[in-house]
């Protein structure tokens, strides 16, 4: 059947159809009157095209964004656009119709739409997704996903689908919650993430599954998260985490060598467990395109006199510079104290000695240990932080802002590392109980024995992140598929057994007709597009996101139900 609309798509037009009649379709990018002719560029998906008229009277209440259909003959352009995919040709108008009148002002120009506030541009997404480098990075992020999906079969992984409505749980984040009409006072849930169903499904007898999931969860906005993501959710039956390094390690790889002219780091990627990145870099999600490290130094102030390393662990960073201004660190001790750091303190060697604002509060033996620990060199410097609790913290601040006004950074690297052996227990102070660390549903190394240990800082669990240029972006452990073992676990954490069999009813009962070992692990779809685009904002590669506060300015919600829906579900609003 023929298309009434088109018969080519405007960017697709080559000099091939020179001398054709030929039907395009799309949005009025531009109207250019010159008097006797006027210029018209018609924009689809594909492309621009020129289109050229003496009738100028036809163009008179033709508006920007219309869209419409136009027919002629396309002919050589005497001035070649290099610009333009299409810019050897253009169309010599014979036919226009307008086929949806852009009736309104626009609230930006949609080629310049970036240089819109993002309220504006959320609320009138659908027209910010028509300037072609917002658009062009929905399609970029569907072919990345086509190509995840394809890798993923080709490791024989079993694409499932698993329920979007299910019951709320404890994993770590706030449920978004969903009223039950039938079911009056009690909820369903939005999956955090597919995790208690992919665990099923190794119960179930599936060796290998994958799906692009989408997960949903009540927390605060930023830059690299949303209330809904999707990830690369996966999981293997008796696997253990070496497999999983492995599937993970090809993903990454493949992908973004494949999308990216940026070196990549070769695999097996470099394995660091929790507490060196701690101590080395001062975060669990390091940037290791840094050469910066970090060195821990309290045992050379164990009994100093002065009062600011007193009683406090103290963190070390080495640069070699030396030609900065006194205002330069002045700006970079008021950034860490912005942080939360008490001060920044910081020694030169020049001329053989070590000169700075806190020399002369060391003692000399301090000093000459600190000299031989750190190798220090001629035009060496060194920052010092000192902190009773948070000091690896503000030292991994002070580094990645050392990194980047250094500009020590290769921004032509993506740089992995997998951290593992995460704690499997952290100490709430304020409940003044253990929580659990990460995933509660993780394998703690050494099962019973290491969780009926009176060291519960010391358990490990078989836990595991992948992050690439001090990005997390995926997590993952070798999952808990002993029902004593959890229950122990669990206990830690102050969850007692009925707990579990309410909580997670379905694993609870699971469990107990044969689970095999298996490990998982999800990476992050929006961070892998972000990185790819060179983006720092998640929003920017998700097609409908809501605002940094959560609104979707579009759609017009959070809303609120009418008396008649509230009555239904049972729900009186406490307006107080």
């Amino acid at each position: 059947m023929e298309n009434i609309y088109r018969t080519h798509y405007c960017g697709n037009l080559t000099a091939a159809e020179i001398g054709k009649k030929v039907r395009v379709a799309g949005w009025i990018n531009s109207i250019r009157n010159l008097g006797s002719l006027v210029f018209v560029t018609l924009r689809d998906e594909t492309g621009l095209i020129q289109v050229i008229s003496e009738d100028t009277v036809l163009f008179q209440n033709v508006t920007r964004e219309s869209t419409a259909t136009i027919t002629g003959t396309v002919r050589k352009r005497s001035d070649v656009n290099p610009n333009m995919k299409t810019g050897e040709i253009e169309i010599v108008l014979e036919k226009m119709e307008i086929l949806g009148k852009c009736q309104n002002t626009l609230p930006f120009e949609v080629n310049r739409s970036k240089e819109a506030s993002e309220e504006t541009r959320l609320k009138y997404r659908y027209l910010d997704l028509r300037n072609p480098l917002v658009h062009e990075k929905i399609v970029f992020r569907v072919q990345v996903i086509d190509f995840i999906r394809e890798t993923m079969k080709k490791l024989g992984f079993t694409e499932i689908t698993t329920p979007i409505i299910t019951a709320s749980s404890p994993e770590g984040a706030r449920d978004f919650v969903i009223p039950s009409r039938n079911y009056k006072g009690k909820f369903y849930a939005l999956p955090q993430a597919p995790q208690i169903y992919k665990q099923l499904l190794m119960v179930s007898g599936f060796n290998r599954y994958f799906q692009i999931a989408p997960c949903f969860r009540d927390e605060d906005c930023r830059a690299d998260r949303t209330l809904e993501f999707y990830q690369l959710d996966l999981e293997m039956s008796f696997a253990t985490e070496e497999d999983v390094y492995e599937v993970g390690e090809q993903v990454f790889f493949n992908t973004f060598s494949h999308f990216s002219d940026k070196k990549v780091s070769p695999r097996p990627f470099k394995r660091i467990p929790y507490r060196e990145a701690m101590e080395k870099y001062g975060t669990d999600k390091p940037d290791l395109r840094n050469p910066l490290l970090i060195t821990d130094i309290t045992d050379i102030f164990a009994n100093t006199d002065f009062n600011g390393f007193k009683e406090k662990k103290v963190k070390a960073i080495k640069v070699n510079i030396c030609d900065k201004p006194n205002s330069w660190y002045k700006k970079l001790e008021d950034f860490v104290k912005s942080k939360g750091a008490a001060g920044l303190a910081y020694l030169k060697q020049e001329d053989g000695e070590i000169k700075g604002s806190i020399a002369k509060f060391l003692k000399d033996e301090e000093i000459s240990s600190l000299k031989e620990k750190l190798a220090l060199e001629e035009k060496n410097v060194v920052f010092l932080i000192a902190d009773a609790k948070n000091a690896p913290k503000y030292a991994g601040i002070l580094r990645t802002k050392l990194g980047e006004d250094l500009e020590l950074i290769d921004h032509n690297r993506f740089e992995f590392c997998i951290i593992n052996d995460f704690p499997m227990y952290e100490y709430n102070e304020e409940d003044e109980k253990w929580d659990f660390g990460h995933n509660p549903f993780s394998m703690p190394k050494g099962g019973l024995d290491a969780l009926n240990s009176d060291n519960i800082e010391d358990i490990v669990a078989y836990q595991y992140d992948f992050v690439c240029n001090g990005n997390e972006m995926a997590s993952g452990a070798v999952r808990n598929h002993d029902i004593e073992i959890m229950k122990k676990a669990f206990a830690i954490a102050g969850y007692d057994e009925e707990v579990i069999k309410n909580k997670f009813r379905s694993l609870y009962t699971a469990f107990q007709f044969g689970a095999p070992p298996h490990a998982g692990m999800a990476p992050g779809i929006d961070r892998i597009v972000m990185l790819l685009t060179d983006e720092e904002n998640l929003r920017e590669v998700q097609v409908f996101p809501p605002n940094v506060s959560g609104m979707d300015l579009l759609m017009g919600s959070p809303n609120t139900l009418d008396e008649k829906q509230l009555k239904e579900l049972g729900i009186k609003i406490d307006t107080k």
